[in-house]
Formats: structure tokens, C-alpha cells, sequence
């Protein structure tokens, strides 16, 4: 095939590149934890609303736990919304293509968007019930779409660094939606309505930037077969007309996905090839929820409070500690490819169990010495930027890695599932948690972060450096060592659809 001469060519691999990772970043995971972090802010404010709006309706104010119920609902409905989304992204990705899905997604937030804008004026805490419930399905669906979009684009050296921008992504939208906010901006009581659709702006910016930029190459030559559109699409992304090697790798990926039959979500629990894969994602993806991070957040305000910092002030430093999981998460995107993932994921938990100890002891002495509330608010810093340089990212990578292109779909449902699942449970028992271990609160969660230690250093493989096709062979080998002998499987000739 004629090479196509292509100026600066590593101007721009570099900058196509970018301007994927931040076209489906800003639309993709950013409205995750913008999301999850903007609801904190108004909760008061929608409060009384619910109770004006049911006394505007009855003639009666409505009770206090009823109102209680219903805040409860208006935050447990986004990650109800979320699940609903994971399991629609795996077809999604198949049927519409990787980036076309992304931008699809964006309906949901334009909706949600009107709904949260007009539900003061209609006087219906409904419209913002239904509203959190569509924000949740497009988080749900993008979670899942951005890493694989962005692993199957990015060249071997790169994957795990671009992929781990999902977690910069969703760190970056915690502090946005932390500093939006701020009393000083959109957390008055006026202004909630607008807090709450201001998920708008990063749909918008999502739909004007990501038409511009190419599709996944390996979705375009494995699941569609275009060839052409597949090499259009690495000599955008990579810059150069040099592209021999790496379609070489593609035709053989190809070779290897040749009549294998439609991966479900179901069968992936009874396929002996992947039992490695599938218990590292339940494994690794049920640790990064249920270690504790989300309920430091909920923890912050009080020790805080114990510690003298002034109750007007307590919001900026909870900015404090969404700008660590930021930091940290840029960190890892920068040493993932020097340091590798295990190594990442198996420091990050180490790190999570020291100091969530020390984070115990601190609060069952914060009586005792007057320092004590200062080392838990250190603790509380030093957790989040543990949780930050591993767990955080490098969990997501897992289902883009660890599965071929058959199977990543149907993974990808499974691990956003298990996510949203564990996130709501986490949410729902973390009260009664907190009111029957008190200061001994963290003792559960310490032992999934030497769960997830263990599992990491003793199953997990290192995929630093390697092609999908090389990972798919040394998995193989390990999920049946007795027929690791035999010659190199490369898979029947006819190739099908990853149609779920």
C-alpha cells in the first residue's frame, strides 16, 4: 500500500492524540465526578424545595423524614441511573462504534440538563429525580466507552499512560464541581438550579470537538473490517506514514478474533480462557469501591471540624482533598509506563492500609492528645493521594487490557456493573457503618486494601509494554498451563462480528 508522506509527524501523533483524550474525557468521565461532587453543595437548598413544593401542593408541610426519603432517592438514583448505563454501554459500543456512542451518550445530559434548569419554576422535585436518574445512565455509559475508546487508540508505549487519564478526568470533575459549588458561586439558594444543569457545558463542548477526531482503528478493522477506514484512522492518531509494524499487529489480533462467537456478559463466567480475567476484574473492581475512599469524603467535614478548621471554611478545604486524587492521578499517568501496573496498584493499597491504621488509631485518641485530630486530618490527605496514584486509574485499564476485542464489551458491562452496584451499596450501608463501628469505622475497608494487595502481587499479570495479542497468549498459558505447550493458537479463518 503507497505511504502517504505526512508533515511533522510527531507534532501530530501528539496532537490529534490529545485532543481525543480531552474530547472524550471532558464528555466522559469529567461528568462522572462532576456529577457525584455538585449534589453536595445544594442538598439544604433542594431540601426546603421539596418541602415548599409539597406544601404548595397539600397545603401541608411534609414530614421530615419523608423529606429525608426523598433526598435519599435524589442521590441513590444517580447510581441506579449508572448501572442501567453500564449495561447499555457494551451494546452500544458495538453497534454505534466507540466515539459515536460517546457523543450519542450526550442526550442524556441535554435532557437532564432542561429538567434541572425548569424544576424550580414547575414547582416538581420529580423533574429532578428523573434528572439525576439520566445523568447517572450517561456517567454510566462513558465510564465504560471512554477507556475502551481511548486504549484501543493509543499506541502499546502510550495505552496504559491515555488510559489513565479517565481517572484524571473524573478526579478533574470532583474539584470542578467542588469549586462550582462554593456559596460564592453556584451553591446559593437561588442558583441550584443552574448548579445542577451546568453538566451541560462539558456535553456541549464533547459534541462541537469529538466529530473532528477519528473512530477506534482496532473497531474499525476487527468489528466493522474497514481496512481503509482503519489505516485513515492510525495515520491520524499516529502521525506517520510508517504504520507496517502496527497494522501487522492489527491483522494478527484480527487472525487471533477469527470465528470466535459473540461474547455476553453471562459467558464470560463460563469460559475456562478467561477465568484469570474475569476473577481480576470482580476481584480489583470490587476492592477500588469498597476500600474506603468514598466514605473518607463523608468522613472529611468532621474531622475537619475536630481539627479547628472554621466551619465556613471546612468547604475549601474539602477542595483540598479532591485537588490530591487530581495531583496523584497526573502523577501515575506520568510513571504507569516506567513503573507498570502492578506495581501501581500493589504501593496504592499498601500505602491505603498504612495510613487508614494510622487514620483508626488517630481517631480513637482524638480525645487524648490535642495533636490527634491534625494527624487524622493528615491521614485523610495521605489516603486520598494513596488511593490517587493506584487504585484510582489503573483498576479501569484492566477490562481493556486484560480482555481481546470479542470479550471487552461484554467486560466492560460487567466491571460497570459491579462499579455502580458496590457504589450503591457502599452508600446505603456506610451510615449504619459508621453509627456501629464509630471510631473503628475502617477496619473493614483496611482489609480489602490487603485483599486487593495480596490478589495484585500474586495473580495479576504485568501488561506494561505489551500488544493486546501478547497478553491475550500469556493469559492463555496461565488459565491452561497443561496446553501452554502445544503451538502458538492463532484462531479458525472466518472472522465474526462482536455483535452482542
Amino acid at each position: 500500500m503507497p505511504a502517504t508522506v505526512i508533515p511533522n509527524a510527531g507534532e501530530s501523533q501528539g496532537r490529534v492524540l490529545l485532543m481525543t483524550v480531552c474530547a472524550a474525557g471532558i464528555g466522559g468521565t469529567f461528568q462522572f465526578g462532576y456529577n457525584l461532587s455538585i449534589i453536595n453543595a445544594p442538598t439544604l437548598h433542594i431540601q426546603e424545595f421539596t418541602n415548599q413544593t409539597w406544601q404548595a401542593r397539600s397545603g401541608q408541610p411534609l414530614p421530615g423524614h419523608l423529606v429525608l426519603l426523598v433526598w435519599s432517592l435524589i442521590v441513590s438514583l444517580y447510581p441506579l441511573g449508572g448501572l442501567l448505563g453500564a449495561l447499555l454501554a457494551g451494546p452500544l459500543a458495538v453497534m454505534l462504534g466507540r466515539k459515536q456512542s460517546l457523543l450519542a451518550n450526550n442526550v442524556f445530559v441535554v435532557v437532564a440538563a432542561i429538567l434541572f434548569a425548569f424544576s424550580r419554576r414547575a414547582g416538581s422535585f420529580e423533574m429532578v429525580m428523573l434528572g439525576r436518574l439520566l445523568v447517572g445512565v450517561n456517567a454510566g455509559v462513558s465510564m465504560n466507552i471512554q477507556p475502551m475508546y481511548l486504549g484501543e487508540s493509543a499506541p502499546k508505549e502510550l495505552r496504559g499512560a491515555v488510559a489513565m487519564t479517565s481517572a484524571i478526568f473524573t478526579a478533574l470533575g470532583i474539584v470542578m464541581g467542588q469549586v462550582v459549588g462554593l456559596r460564592e458561586l453556584l451553591g446559593g439558594p437561588q442558583a441550584w438550579p443552574l448548579l445542577l444543569a451546568s453538566c451541560l457545558v462539558p456535553g456541549l463542548l464533547q459534541l462541537a470537538s469529538l466529530p473532528l477526531l477519528p473512530e477506534s482503528p482496532r473497531y474499525l478493522l476487527i468489528d466493522r473490517g474497514d481496512t481503509e477506514a482503519c489505516l485513515a484512522a492510525l495515520q491520524r492518531l499516529r502521525g506517520t506514514s510508517d504504520l507496517a509494524l502496527e497494522l501487522a499487529e492489527l491483522e494478527e489480533e484480527r487472525a487471533a478474533c477469527q470465528g470466535l462467537q459473540p461474547r455476553r456478559p453471562w459467558e464470560l463466567f463460563r469460559d475456562g480462557t478467561l477465568r484469570r480475567q474475569v476473577m481480576s476484574l470482580v476481584v480489583l473492581g470490587s476492592a477500588m469501591e469498597l476500600c474506603g475512599n468514598d466514605s473518607v469524603y463523608a468522613y472529611a467535614s468532621s474531622v475537619f471540624l475536630e481539627a479547628g478548621v472554621p466551619q465556613e471554611k471546612i468547604q475549601y478545604a474539602i477542595i483540598g482533598t479532591g485537588c490530591c486524587e487530581l495531583l496523584m492521578a497526573s502523577v501515575s499517568c506520568v510513571v504507569i509506563e516506567r513503573v507498570g501496573r502492578r506495581m501501581l496498584l500493589m504501593g496504592g493499597y499498601c500505602l491505603m492500609t498504612f495510613w487508614g491504621s494510622i487514620f483508626t488509631v488517630a481517631l480513637c485518641l482524638q480525645n487524648s492528645f490535642p495533636w490527634m485530630p491534625y494527624l487524622a486530618m493528615s491521614c485523610i490527605f495521605a489516603f486520598i493521594l494513596s488511593f490517587g496514584i493506584g487504585p484510582a486509574g489503573v483498576t479501569g485499564i484492566l477490562a481493556t487490557e486484560l480482555f481481546d476485542q470479542t470479550a471487552r464489551p461484554a467486560a466492560y458491562m460487567v466491571c460497570g456493573a459491579l462499579m455502580w452496584t458496590m457504589l450503591f451499596l457502599v452508600g446505603l450501608g456506610f451510615p449504619f457503618l459508621m453509627e456501629g463501628l464509630s471510631h473503628f469505622l475502617y477496619v473493614p475497608f483496611l482489609g480489602v486494601c490487603v485483599c486487593g494487595a495480596i490478589y495484585t502481587g500474586f495473580f495479576l499479570p504485568e501488561t506494561k509494554g505489551k500488544t493486546f495479542l501478547e497478553i491475550s497468549e500469556e493469559l492463555r498459558k496461565l488459565n491452561l498451563p497443561r496446553r501452554s505447550q502445544g503451538p502458538r493458537w492463532r484462531g479458525p479463518d472466518v472472522i465474526q462480528s462482536t455483535e452482542l
